[in-house]
């Protein structure tokens, strides 16, 4: 994207079916990824930019962080929207302390009673993947790390 972003769509299509090993990927996933080339086509360009600099960074990882990251993001997904916002906004607050903060605010009864065991789960799965992760924008938004 980074190197073909100022081309027309279809052109950027055009590239995408000329990278090397795209031809032999099923044709199910070809369609996924022409399809996500026209939805990152139709994002705002900070949008945009914050989703191709959050995909490098994990792209930087092993495949065993990969794994940890999916593993955690996967257990995110499972909570029901309301809860999710909820241990998200937790995460986003809790990443931003420093350890003994951090430790001091999981352990506290009020934590405990916000959170269900299986959300604090999630919580603990996120908070290890965390360094692993895109460093928060002083918006809240995600930047690669450095």
């Amino acid at each position: 994207m980074n190197r073909h972003g100022n081309m027309p769509l279809a052109q950027q299509q055009r590239a995408l079916e000329n990278e090397p090993g795209f031809r032999q990927l099923p044709p199910q996933t070809q369609q996924q990824l022409r399809n996500r080339l026209t939805q990152l086509n139709d994002m705002p360009p900070a949008q945009r930019q914050r989703l191709i600099e959050r995909n490098e960074a994990i792209e930087r990882l092993t495949p065993q962080q990969r794994q940890q990251v999916r593993g955690a993001m996967q257990q995110l997904g499972t909570l029901p929207a309301d809860r999710r916002r909820m241990v998200a906004r937790a995460f986003r607050d809790l990443r931003e302390m420093d350890p003994s903060q951090r430790q001091a605010i999981l352990s506290s009864d009020r934590f405990r009673s916000q959170f269900s065991p299986q959300e604090r789960g999630t919580l603990s799965q996120l908070l290890d993947v965390e360094p692993l992760l895109p460093a928060p924008h002083s918006d809240g938004t995600s930047q690669p790390a450095r």
